[in-house]
């Protein structure tokens, strides 16, 4: 079966597992199991749990907010829901034994934005709303390591923004029961994603915060997550993640940092 590895999704020697990642604020959880468990190629997997985030967004004097989140993963061939994040699944390419490409189409709820009571600094802004996202995902599965790329768009119409993800990750199994995986990667976001988010606008402005107009910029990370495996049923995972903003993102007078860090923790109990 195909087992993805980190940052969308991970996998333990015959053990079912979850990956959590943060995008924009919204804490995800993307799944992956083992043929010991369930293959989805072949049955249906079941799978129920709950996951927390600590995770701080970059705007001014907001706090670092703790989210719980209760974790549903639903997987066969045909498609996957997963937390906040649906997948259609398209026919793949294997290209050898060891070298396979993976389609799919994606739909997923993203958590950015604020409330102007939200911090001092946002005391008169209007409302920036999250959004349901959608597009494509291509992920390349090869002996070195896996490459994974995505591009969605804001099909809610909120910021009518678009992002393009490209992570690169690699695995390594450390006994019977525990994985770690590594990951680097880099997101673009366009000028629309960063102005709705990160700008000001006219009616907006006053003292100490100015009008602002963001343009598109990349933003990076690195991460690191492990799985401790107890049995084919129960799985916990740790993952922690630090992020560097686009510098029209650091920018913003709504900023006050060029990074942030978020550390997840989740527990899947596989039927």
């Amino acid at each position: 079966m195909r087992c993805r590895s980190l940052f969308l999704s991970g996998c333990a020697a015959g053990r079912g597992v979850v990956v959590t990642l943060l995008i924009n604020g919204t804490l995800m959880f993307v799944p992956a199991t083992q043929a010991s468990v369930k293959d989805p190629q072949k049955a249906t997997v079941w799978g129920l749990g709950v996951g927390v985030t600590s995770s701080q967004k970059p705007y001014i004097d907001v706090d670092r907010d703790t989210s719980v989140l209760p974790l549903l993963h639903v997987e066969n061939r045909y498609v996957k829901f997963f937390g906040t994040t649906l997948e259609a699944k398209l026919p793949g390419i294997t290209l050898s034994e060891t070298n396979n490409l993976h389609f799919g189409i994606i739909g997923r709820w993203d958590g950015a934005g604020y409330e102007s009571d939200d911090s001092w600094m946002l005391e008169g802004m209007e409302k920036r709303k999250g959004g349901l996202w959608a597009g494509g995902k291509i992920e390349w599965q090869t002996s070195l390591l896996n490459i994974n790329a995505d591009w969605t768009h804001d099909v809610s119409g909120n910021s009518k923004g678009q992002q393009l993800s490209l992570v690169l990750d690699r695995s390594w199994q450390i006994g019977d029961h525990l994985s770690i995986t590594p990951r680097i990667g880099a997101t673009w976001y366009d000028s629309k994603y960063v102005d709705y988010y990160y700008g000001v606008r006219s009616h907006e402005v006053r003292a100490g915060r100015p009008r602002y107009h963001g343009g598109a910029g990349i933003g990076a990370e690195a991460g690191l997550q492990s799985v401790y495996s107890f049995n084919t049923h129960h799985s916990l995972i740790l993952d922690a993640q630090m992020s560097r903003f686009p510098s029209d993102v650091k920018d913003s007078p709504l900023v006050d940092r060029s990074s942030s860090n978020r550390l997840s923790l989740g527990y899947v109990y596989y039927f």
